[in-house]
């Protein structure tokens, strides 16, 4: 039971990381559609357009890490190449935008638009998921200098490891 608390964190934790890196997409993408649009307040359209994508980004995120995990099982981050990771981002964003597009969020429905918010949420689940194993991999990585501050000299190397092979026999 402890394991699927922890999953279900980690996948909430996730879903906020992607849903914190999708707000300001969508903010963005409301200062443009209100330019565009005219007559609309900006700050209104790029807030509700922030949060749209910020709560896309949560169950984008939640998606990926759920597929993270049907797929790749027992491996750790480190052990996951980027290709194979963006891979899978991908195609949490890929069902992602279905989702979005089948709930007729926007209203689009499968047209052009319907299309174009499929590729979308494709591409931030890409480029997503390749920022998740970055920060992953930089957390690990301090984490391993943390514990290794207290050793004194954790690796030999070469000539050191053949010396002491020669002074044991």
């Amino acid at each position: 039971m402890k394991k699927w608390l922890q999953r279900i964190r980690g996948a909430i934790g996730i879903g906020v990381t992607w849903a914190v890196g999708w707000a300001p997409v969508g903010a963005i993408t409301g200062l443009i559609a209100g330019v565009v649009l005219g007559g609309v307040p900006l700050g209104a359209i790029a807030t509700n357009y922030a949060v749209m994508f910020g709560v896309l980004g949560l169950v984008g995120g939640t998606i990926f890490s759920t597929i993270l995990s049907l797929a790749e099982g027992r491996r750790r981050f480190d052990q996951l190449s980027l290709p194979r990771f963006v891979g899978w981002g991908a195609l949490g964003g890929l069902l992602l935008g279905m989702l979005a597009v089948t709930a007729g969020i926007l209203g689009s429905g499968f047209t052009i638009l319907g299309a174009a918010i499929a590729g979308v949420a494709t591409l931030l689940g890409a480029g997503s998921a390749a920022g998740t194993l970055l920060i992953a991999r930089a957390a690990d990585n301090q984490a391993l200098l943390k514990e290794g501050a207290d050793v004194a000299r954790p690796i030999r190397t070469g000539e050191e490891a053949h010396q002491l092979l020669e002074s044991a026999e």
